[in-house]
């Protein structure tokens, strides 16, 4: 959750830093800190509650020079945001400063045993904890950083990535993971250190990602070393960053998260690249081509995923279901994982992150592939833990995400899956071949009306002018759009913090309707399909009880434009790409009306891009 760099080299590290810790603000932001070690051998520590601009302000007067040093943006687990939870911490004699993604779980044990032996701790956190146990070790047995380093990793329970630096080595940062991401970038004479690759491409693309368990020792002038936490050496194998600078920055748009909702066309046309043919009627995913034959004797597939990847995933049943006829289940891997589930080694499950380090869904991979089934990932980052962790996959293509909100991320998921979804059911034979070759160049036509669709962007800020100062929000959906409701309800709560829930439209009769009055909007997805009367017959129930309805309807409607109060007209596509077109209207205005309510559009409160602890 946290945002971590760390520099060694011949150039400035503050600069550089800084610089990394703004790229990285996305992943943490309640508060932000450096430890440099200065040019007169000084280990300056600076933090303070906020964002990375207070840092900046903080640091305004303050001495900034070294040429090695690491940085930090938290997201609060243990100790609540203010300046002295903040990182970097200290050890007891102030000679070691470590940073620390992740939570230690045993770290109120080796606290007390710490106090005991006359250890005194300024914060609450697990981090500082860490910190202390680590130079206890280190002076008790003589050892170097990066040895005491791996002899306290072996007593910690729990997840870490972790940075250290030790001011009498001003030469050297030890660098370690466990269950949450970490990245060493290689430069000319230089490294740099990061909890993912958008602080490091603007200087090298040169990278090594780090394994679980594996402890990195960071040397001026020396080559990278990297070892277990039990003493075995590892060769650093050496990756080329497929990320490019443009990707990561704004790009003149006043968010991330309405470049990201713009970048649509683009990111889901990128998803199909190379993989759809539709005038050779040819869909090929490279990913999964050694795991056919499972997928073509599957008895069930089991999707697991969190927030909006189980909506794409709940989105991915009703796609092999339909075409494929595959039964599915779509799981929460915050759940999966600590029930005892059924599973059979001819399941093949399926896990579906943006981040490819989501820690739920990692450890719900892990139980599943003790049981033998087959996992495959759908993630966007490539070389990502979750990559990594399955038995093969496919990745989205949809470029960095930065804003906290994920839009361009759900779309590219249900991309992908579409694409597995007719590749199997192509070759199972549960699809007509002409219905299949219409879905391909149905599919191909995508990008151009999502471009369309974002068209009506002044319109959709007409009516979050209208409903931002509402405070609840219903959002209603049957069939392939029921997931979407449950999107747009979650795009709406994370941003705009207006209380939001999505339903089965046809479930509204079961309590929801208790709601509704002249003061709830009520969205519904009322696009043209199997399901397009049910729907119609649900609105009645909503304006009955005098509910504002903000409908979302095919282009040329008439039926539900005469009773909604306000409608939006989505190009006409295939009932099952419908996802691809409807979410976004739903992205935009929640977007507008958490602009027109002063919200942090790109930073929600208490939240954090990738959940890379429990």
């Amino acid at each position: 959750m946290c945002g971590i760099v760390g520099y060694i080299g011949t150039k400035e590290a503050y600069p550089i830093i800084i610089k990394g810790l703004h790229r990285l603000e996305y992943r943490g932001y309640d508060s932000a800190g450096v430890a440099l070690i200065g040019n007169k051998g000084a280990l300056n520590v600076y933090k303070c509650k906020g964002k990375v601009s207070d840092l900046e302000k903080f640091t305004e007067q303050k001495d900034k020079s070294g040429n090695i040093g690491m940085g930090h943006t938290r997201w609060a687990t243990h100790g609540e945001p203010n300046d002295i939870n903040a990182h970097p911490h200290y050890s007891e004699t102030k000679n070691l400063v470590l940073i620390h993604n992740g939570i230690i779980e045993n770290y109120a044990a080796i606290k007390e045993n710490l106090i005991k032996r006359g250890h005194t701790f300024e914060s609450q956190t697990d981090t500082e904890v860490l910190v202390h146990f680590i130079e206890e070790i280190k002076e008790k047995e003589g050892m170097k950083l990066g040895r005491a380093v791996m002899a306290a990793l072996q007593q910690v329970v729990g997840a870490y990535s972790i940075v250290v630096m030790d001011k009498n080595n001003p030469d050297e940062l030890v660098a370690a993971k466990k269950g949450s991401p970490m990245v060493i970038g290689i430069g000319d004479n230089e490294f740099f250190i990061a909890s993912d690759a958008s602080p490091i491409v603007e200087y090298t693309k040169n990278v090594v990602y780090l394994e679980d368990e594996e402890v990195a020792i960071v040397s001026r002038g020396k080559e990278l070393k990297i070892r277990t936490i039990r003493d075995k050496e590892i060769t650093p194998y050496v990756q080329a960053l497929e990320m490019e600078l443009e990707a990561i920055e704004k790009g003149g748009y006043p968010h991330f998260m309405l470049k990201e909702i713009y970048e649509q066309p683009r990111s889901i046309k990128d998803s199909m690249r190379g993989r759809l043919n539709a005038d050779k009627g040819i869909v090929q995913l490279g990913g999964i081509v050694d795991h056919e034959a499972k997928f073509l004797k599957a008895k069930r597939i089991i999707f697991i995923a969190c927030g909006t990847s189980w909506h794409a995933g709940l989105v991915g049943e009703y796609l092999f279901e339909d075409l494929a006829r595959i039964p599915v289940e779509v799981e929460y891997a915050s759940e999966f994982r600590y029930r005892n589930p059924i599973l059979y080694e001819d399941d093949i499950v399926i896990a579906i992150s943006q981040s490819g380090e989501t820690a739920d869904t990692l450890a719900a991979i892990e139980l599943a592939k003790s049981r033998g089934a087959t996992i495959i990932g759908v993630c966007n980052v490539v070389g990502s833990s979750i990559a990594r962790a399955t038995h093969a996959g496919s990745y989205t293509h949809a470029g960095p995400e930065i804003g906290v909100a994920s839009t361009k991320a759900f779309t590219a998921q249900v991309t992908v899956l579409t694409l597995m979804a007719l590749h199997i059911a192509h070759k199972k034979g549960t699809i007509t071949q002409s219905r299949y070759r219409q879905l391909l160049y149905e599919l191909e036509s995508i990008p151009k009306k999502v471009e369309s669709v974002l068209k009506l962007n002044d319109q959709v800020k007409y009516l979050a002018g209208i409903f931002k100062d509402v405070r609840n929000f219903l959002y209603l959906g049957r069939g392939y759009s029921f997931p979407v409701a449950l999107e747009g309800a979650l795009k709406l709560k994370e941003i705009s913090y207006i209380h939001a829930e999505g339903y089965p439209a046809a479930e509204m009769k079961h309590g929801p309707i208790a709601l509704i009055d002249e003061e709830m909007p009520v969205v519904v997805i009322a696009t043209k399909g199997a399901n397009y009367e049910k729907v119609a017959s649900n609105i009645q129930e909503v304006k009955a009880r005098k509910g504002k309805l903000i409908a979302v309807v095919t282009e040329g409607d008439k039926e539900v434009k005469s009773v909604a109060d306000y409608t939006i007209e989505i190009p006409e596509t295939d009932e099952c790409l419908v996802p691809l077109l409807s979410v976004i209207p739903l992205q935009l205005l929640s977007y507008h009306i958490a602009v027109m309510r002063g919200c942090n559009v790109d930073q929600p409160r208490n939240l954090a891009k990738s959940v890379t602890v429990e």
